[in-house]
């Protein structure tokens, strides 16, 4: 039985919905908006967590209210029909993809609240165990150029959560100005998990122009290490074919079709949930990775509140043991604190819902 099945039939009312604003500032100056939806159903809640990222997008979600009736679909599998149907965009997004992003806050909380009212926790109704996961930490090295070429300023982001937890492993985005001295203080440090190149995006703050000379220098560098997104064209496929069994995917995946599209079949991917957007479609993935003998892994969106809960929930019960990008939020903050749990990462489910008793 996929996922999908397992959960579709499960019951659902619904009375009302409230969007509740949750942004934070980093001191970074990245300003991560968010949006909670919570669907009431019964006496009950059941809450996602929206994590489009235009601020633009939640403006307008919030100034225009509850607008959509959710109160006619008996079952979960129903109800993500309709909200398929719906447009959840009062005006245009600015981002067309990011109607998958909305789509999944919706439908997350939708799962939560059907649990709810079932009185059962996903992993019971799906039928499977949730392990212990092993995660990686997404940090950003600071910039050569406003660090004047210091090591120490560069990698401090690094060297910080390294000397709190010198087990922790990681997912890098690599630079083109990155010097000899960085890559031998990370080749020393053992801690490279995998390289998000970055060659997948397009008009967005995180976009590497990068060459083949670029891919060559890492992938030779870090010849253990995941390399995710690169970009591939007539001049970097002849670098990268001999390491595609090491290359990844990330943000081109939103359905199976694009895994179906890759120019070379991965060995793993990652299935982002938020990224996929429905229920049912993210067990499609699921299910065509395990058909196909695909390695899977998770991937979060700086969530600010259940949406790491919800995608922590996921990898552990679908693919725990892979380098999944869902390292608990505390590994986030700009001065990260003593005391936060290690890889790999016990969870506690609720024992009703889509959550967590306690969010690590």
């Amino acid at each position: 039985m996929s996922f999908f099945s397992a959960i579709a039939d499960l019951p659902i009312q619904i009375d009302s919905y409230e969007l509740t604003g949750l942004d934070r500032t980093f001191p970074t100056g990245f300003t991560r908006p968010s949006t909670l939806i919570t669907l009431r159903g019964g006496g009950l809640e059941g809450v996602g967590e929206d994590v489009v990222y235009d601020d633009l997008d939640h403006i307008a979600l919030r100034d225009a209210g509850a607008v959509h009736d959710l109160s006619g679909p008996s079952s979960l599998g129903e109800l993500c029909e309709l909200i398929g149907s719906l447009d959840l965009f009062p005006a245009p997004p600015v981002r067309d993809f990011s109607r998958l992003y909305r789509r999944w806050a919706f439908e997350s909380a939708a799962l939560d609240l059907a649990l709810r009212q079932a009185g059962k926790p996903l992993h019971e109704v799906v039928g499977r165990e949730v392990a212990p996961l092993e995660f990686v930490c997404s940090v950003r090295a600071n910039p050569v150029a406003e660090s004047d070429g210091e090591l120490d300023v560069v990698l401090a982001p690094i060297r910080s959560r390294l000397e709190l937890y010198p087990d922790l492993r990681f997912k890098l985005d690599p630079q083109p100005d990155w010097d000899d001295d960085v890559l031998t203080y990370l080749q020393q440090s053992g801690s490279v998990d995998s390289l998000d190149l970055k060659g997948c995006y397009a008009g967005t703050p995180v976009d590497v122009e990068a060459g083949p000379e670029f891919y060559d220098r890492f992938a030779t560098a870090f010849p253990d290490a995941w390399l995710e997104d690169p970009k591939l064209n007539e001049e970097t496929i002849p670098v990268l074919e001999p390491h595609k069994d090491r290359i990844t995917w990330d943000a081109p995946i939103h359905s199976v079709a694009d895994i179906e599209a890759l120019t070379w079949k991965p060995r793993i991917v990652n299935v982002k949930p938020s990224r996929i957007g429905g229920l049912e479609a993210l067990s499609d993935a699921y299910s065509y990775c395990e058909r196909e003998g695909i390695g899977a892994y998770g991937g979060g969106q700086t969530e600010l509140s259940v949406g790491r809960d919800h995608i922590q929930y996921l990898a552990a019960m679908m693919h725990p043991t892979t380098p999944n990008d869902v390292a608990p939020r505390g590994y986030n903050e700009a001065e990260v604190p003593k005391g936060l749990p290690s890889s790999p990462l016990e969870l506690a489910p609720a024992g009703t819902g889509f959550g967590l008793l306690e969010s690590p």
